[in-house]
């Protein structure tokens, strides 16, 4: 997962993780920022596998990538380049955009080649019309995740949400848990909130696109 501090793309990590578990598999997660504002690069590692992992750290030939902000790619606000690196044969990839981003057909060329296939959802839009609210683009990208490889079930993800923001152990950092805050104080209640978000996930799911490669 790689984008902008403030974008949450930490908690979207733990909550894919928290539902992996939830859904009998093996997770672990590795959150890797550098100082703790705004737009700075932000990337976060996720594992998920029917038997114990071993490995820990940066996942360096990854199966799937999400991309949280058209910058990651568009102003290279990364820490890996090019945004696709190490993307195994066949591997996928999902970009927040309205629209097909201006690649360079260098870049074009090697996904071609890796037979990759590259979806855009516009999820913070989708964020603000289901959700009423741009912090909930990070579930948004988690329901366009699920649209596209269905590796844990909407509910776990409901379960994992309601974990997060209901008081659960994570320890979160002081960016992250200041966003947190101020997502749970736009709802009354927790299910209020919970509603809400797996509303995202729904439209999500139903708003990604397939990019087609020209020949």
């Amino acid at each position: 997962m790689s984008g902008l501090g403030g974008q949450g793309v930490v908690t979207a990590a733990h909550i894919l993780g928290v539902a992996a578990v939830k859904s009998g598999l093996k997770c672990t997660v590795n959150p890797f920022f550098g100082a703790e504002k705004r737009l700075a690069p932000t990337e976060s590692y996720v594992r998920i596998a029917a038997e114990d992992i071993w490995e820990r750290g940066e996942v360096l030939f990854p199966n799937i990538i999400l991309i949280f902000h058209p910058h990651v790619i568009t102003l290279g606000k990364c820490y890996t380049m090019p945004f696709f690196a190490g993307l195994q044969q066949g591997g996928k990839i999902i970009i927040n955009a309205d629209r097909p981003l201006d690649l360079r057909e260098e870049e074009l060329a090697r996904l071609r080649g890796l037979d990759a296939e590259v979806y855009y959802v516009p999820a913070t839009q989708v964020a603000v019309e289901a959700g009423g609210t741009a912090l909930s683009t990070n579930i948004a990208i988690l329901g366009a995740l699920l649209a596209v490889e269905e590796l844990v079930s909407q509910e776990a993800i409901r379960d994992a949400i309601a974990e997060r923001f209901g008081g659960g152990k994570f320890v979160a950092s002081g960016t992250t848990a200041v966003l947190d805050d101020v997502l749970k104080s736009k709802f009354d209640r927790l299910a209020q909130l919970i509603e809400k978000n797996m509303a995202v996930v729904a439209a999500a799911g139903g708003s990604v696109s397939q990019y087609h490669f020209g020949v």
